[in-house]
């Protein structure tokens, strides 16, 4: 089969930042989906382990994690799905990435494609929703108040995968006044389009933005984005007693300055389930085929900004260096072989 891959971790602008590779077929066992990929997504964490980890043994790393695509043929536990069932899934960061024909992902992470989404659309979904409901209703549990504080929800970098999903599910889902940071006249649009409340502009002194708003100090801040350069601003603008949750990897987080509100800091990795094989992992299963069928009734639209091409080495490369040019939004997909 066909594949995308790295020896060595470099710029996406050398040569060999990523190529195309054969690789044997897999075959799945136990509870696996061999899938048959029709379209995927690229994320920062693709760039990320790009420019920062080394295959093991000198061998090559297929990236890629959102997905979707048609199962081709099951493992002998599996009991969720069929040959011929369409799906949607972002896969584990300990295993081949989604960036080749055909990829082996544990049916317990994987959800039922949405029907009114073609097979682009949906890819772009699976991980910016995962990350989003857990950070929102497992980690942050939007729906306990916090006393005193404004029913409000800040988050930063709105515009952005996570961001794009976060404010829809919050807007619908939640009684949360939603608040969201852009920079620029288009991601404004793009955010208040997808039923952010307010935007603030994330350029300018963060605190005075929100307070400016009237809204009083917010229960929770979702940083997704740049949480170095905002931490002070957060401090100073969440309720005490709030609920602070970031997905970023800032060099230094120093949260002794949250003490004296009291405020719990929270982190999100959509990838710890599938990683640990926790007990509840099949919850990634239910929350898939839940945003499925929000989609199709029509409540949550798609995060898909762009198809950047097929599914080849060239368009990798030309995505990745979108991802790390800090001004994409929503979700870069590429389609087909």
């Amino acid at each position: 089969m066909r594949a995308i891959a790295y020896q060595t971790p470099q710029a996406i602008t050398a040569d060999t930042a990523l190529v195309e590779i054969d690789l044997p077929t897999p075959e799945p066992q136990g509870r696996d989906l061999l899938v048959e990929i029709k379209a995927v997504s690229v994320n920062p964490v693709d760039t990320k382990l790009r420019r920062n980890a080394a295959p093991a043994d000198g061998g090559w790393r297929v990236l890629g994690f959102d997905a979707a695509g048609i199962v081709k043929a099951v493992g002998p536990d599996v009991t969720l799905f069929k040959a011929g069932d369409a799906v949607f899934y972002s896969g584990a960061i300990d295993r081949p990435g989604t960036n080749s024909e055909f990829h082996l992902v544990d049916e317990r992470i994987v959800g039922r494609k949405p029907a009114s989404l073609d097979f682009a659309a949906a890819a772009a979904l699976p991980l910016t929703a995962i990350t989003a409901w857990e950070m929102l209703f497992d980690r942050l549990k939007v729906h306990d108040a916090v006393p005193g504080a404004a029913r409000a929800l800040l988050i930063i970098g709105g515009a952005g995968g996570v961001g794009s999903i976060a404010v829809q599910l919050a807007r619908h889902l939640t009684d949360l006044t939603v608040i969201a940071t852009a920079s620029r006249p288009e991601t404004a649009e793009w955010v208040k389009s997808l039923g952010a409340h307010h935007v603030v502009d994330h350029s300018k002194p963060l605190a005075g933005e929100v307070a400016a708003l009237g809204l009083g100090a917010p229960a929770f801040v979702f940083s997704t984005t740049n949480t170095e350069d905002h931490l002070a601003a957060i401090v100073e603008t969440i309720a005490p007693q709030g609920r602070f949750g970031l997905i970023d990897d800032p060099k230094v987080l120093d949260v002794m300055p949250f003490k004296r509100k009291a405020v719990s800091t929270h982190w999100e990795l959509m990838f710890t389930r599938s990683l640990f094989q926790t007990a509840d992992m099949i919850e990634q299963h239910t929350l898939l085929n839940e945003v499925s069928r929000l989609v199709d009734a029509g409540t949550l639209l798609t995060t898909l900004a762009e198809t950047v091409g097929t599914i080849n080495a060239e368009n990798l490369k030309k995505a990745h260096a979108m991802i790390e040019s800090g001004r994409t939004r929503g979700k870069l997909v590429l389609a087909g072989f």
